[in-house]
């Protein structure tokens, strides 16, 4: 689903826009990266892995992901992305998700643009709860959402296929009562 008006970034010098299909060569470059994809359940063999999440932000439907490029201000370029997936209209529900190229990791963009977009999707979209998942290996993925008022509910054991392996998933969430 587009998103017509992000929300602002939160993030001096970091923008938001609705990822498009030109934006999978740099999408791509950094998600190649081993040590990007190593504490995910990303398995990208290659560009053409990242397509259809672009047919899939063509739909229509209210509970179709919703992905925004985060970036650069100074020349436009992709530095990552953000948005939600699993979205429920009828329980007013979705997960977060979000990656970053890693020159840009430590400087609390991607705490910075969670929260944003989180607080955002309250009051656009009426959800209810918005949760995250992160890989159990994955502390700075949990601590963004730590600092983004997300609290941790628990493990989910072999949650995703993580490579070909059960992988083991801690459970984050954050309402809009919070």
């Amino acid at each position: 689903m587009r998103i017509e008006v992000a929300p602002a970034s939160g993030y001096p010098g970091v923008s938001l826009r609705q990822l498009e299909r030109f934006d999978v060569d740099a999408w791509y470059a950094y998600m190649a990266l081993p040590h990007v994809v190593e504490h995910t359940s990303w398995n990208l063999h290659s560009r053409a892995d990242l397509l259809p999440m672009f047919d899939a932000l063509e739909s229509t439907s209210p509970e179709s992901i919703r992905r925004l490029a985060i970036v650069s201000n100074v020349d436009e370029a992709l530095i990552g992305t953000i948005g939600f997936h699993t979205v429920s209209a009828v329980n007013r529900t979705a997960e977060i998700a979000y990656d970053l190229s890693p020159e840009y990791w430590g400087r609390g963009i991607a705490s910075a643009v969670c929260n944003a977009l989180t607080t955002w999707s309250f009051d656009t979209y009426s959800f209810v709860r918005v949760q995250g998942t992160v890989l159990k290996s994955n502390s700075r993925s949990a601590q963004v959402l730590q600092r983004c008022q997300y609290r941790y509910e628990g493990l989910l054991r072999s949650y995703r296929m993580v490579r070909g392996i059960p992988g083991d998933f801690a459970l984050y969430s954050r309402l809009a009562a919070d």
